[in-house]
């Protein structure tokens, strides 16, 4: 049968009371990292009553509803861990613990809960298996790895196609924005760490300052863009953490540096980390110390399958009205570790916006920030969206 997108959406309409149950819940109670040990519990629970047998994997949640035995199989996946942000934004489900939906994945599990409630209606209509993925540690591009060496695809029947999608802080609510090709940037974070002779600020010549070693070092990376990668090739590199030292009076033995690497090709970012390794290691021997480069985790370019982004987006405007599907042939530097599914199997990873100061002056403000707010409303849509993906996919035989 053909889904009434129309009806679909009015279906997932009238879950939103059960859609801000599920965010607020888990807006209140947020965990970092690959561990989330509440976060999995509400989600497992909530499956549960929805007639679900969930199943923990890798610091996830993951469960499985079969209409038509057809041997198809495709998978929903949503994140579902915080930030270390102390949360600003005064809502009456603020967060107190010192972490913060600040990047929306409340929203993303309330979406994907939904989705597997709307399902439920329509299991008899499913031609094929659907999994759906409530995975840990975005942020820390650890979950979605993890997720796939414990074999999130590997049990039968193993998908075909997977979808997700982010709220977007900024764009108008409910517009649906579509990537073709490489859509977002690989993400490598790294971490230099200085080793010097730690003395007496009175007496500068009895030790070797890291700090000053890290800062010609600093300096140093800022030439890596500007001079050694063409103007054509999109690369940032940022140092966000700088740390030396505890006292105003003593020169310290080591100083810390971490920062990121972002570009839409993995050669080009393993290329730079080697740059940086070799700028570290050479400028701290100058100076008499030494350098150490590490990787502590990386996400590669997002690559949304192009035939399958049209599909979905021509779904999108079913659903959403061609007015709020917008089409992009190349996303900003942001990252996001779905990336790894993509390189697995043919993805399509979506943005919905969330909200403008426009409509309501607590919206657009930057992601990860402590005052973000998201418009609530645009729930039922992601709802939505998750389910009209399973159906449709499902239903073609090829």
């Amino acid at each position: 049968m053909t889904m009434d997108t129309k009806a679909l959406l009015a279906e997932a309409e009238a879950l939103k009371p059960q859609l801000l149950t599920d965010r607020r819940t888990l807006h209140r109670d947020p965990e970092v990292g690959p561990s989330l040990p509440r976060t999995a519990a509400y989600v497992t629970e909530r499956l549960m009553a929805l007639g679900y047998t969930p199943r923990p994997l890798a610091g996830g949640v993951v469960a499985d509803i079969t209409g038509a035995d057809t041997g198809r199989c495709v998978l929903l996946r949503a994140d579902m861990d915080a930030l270390r942000v102390r949360e600003a934004t005064g809502l009456d489900f603020q967060s107190e613990n010192g972490a913060m939906h600040a990047c929306g994945h409340d929203m993303h599990a309330a979406m994907l809960l939904g989705a597997a409630a709307l399902l439920k209606r329509h299991q008899a209509d499913l031609k094929g298996t659907v999994r759906l993925v409530f995975q840990p540690d975005e942020e820390g591009f650890t979950g979605a790895k993890a997720m796939l060496a414990a074999g999130v695809l590997k049990d039968a029947p193993s998908p075909k196609a997977a979808l997700a999608l982010h709220v977007n802080s900024g764009t108008p609510s409910g517009m649906v924005l579509c990537g073709r090709g490489t859509f977002m940037a690989g993400c490598t974070l790294f971490r230099i760490s200085v080793r010097g002779t730690g003395c007496h600020g009175a007496m500068p010549e009895t030790g070797v300052d890291p700090i000053n070693i890290a800062a010609h070092i600093y300096l140093a990376l800022q030439a890596l863009t500007a001079r050694e990668i063409s103007a054509k090739e999109p690369a940032v590199v940022t140092i966000g953490h700088f740390q030396g030292g505890q006292a105003p009076n003593i020169i310290p033995e080591e100083a810390v540096m971490e920062g990121t690497i972002r570009t839409f090709d993995r050669e080009l970012s393993a290329r730079i980390m080697e740059r940086i390794r070799v700028i570290a290691e050479n400028t701290a021997a100058a100076f008499r110390g030494s350098a150490t480069v590490e990787e502590i985790a990386s996400a590669p370019p997002l690559v949304n399958d192009p035939a399958l982004m049209e599909q979905v987006s021509g779904w999108a405007e079913e659903l959403a009205g061609k007015e709020k599907v917008y089409r992009l042939d190349q996303g900003g530097m942001g990252s996001e570790d779905f990336a790894s599914f993509t390189y697995e199997l043919p993805c399509a990873y979506l943005l919905l916006g969330a909200g403008t100061p426009q409509e309501d002056p607590r919206y657009g403000k930057p992601m990860h920030n402590e005052a973000v707010v998201f418009n609530e409303d645009v729930l039922p849509t992601g709802a939505a969206l998750h389910t009209l993906f399973a159906l449709r996919m499902l239903a073609q035989e090829t």
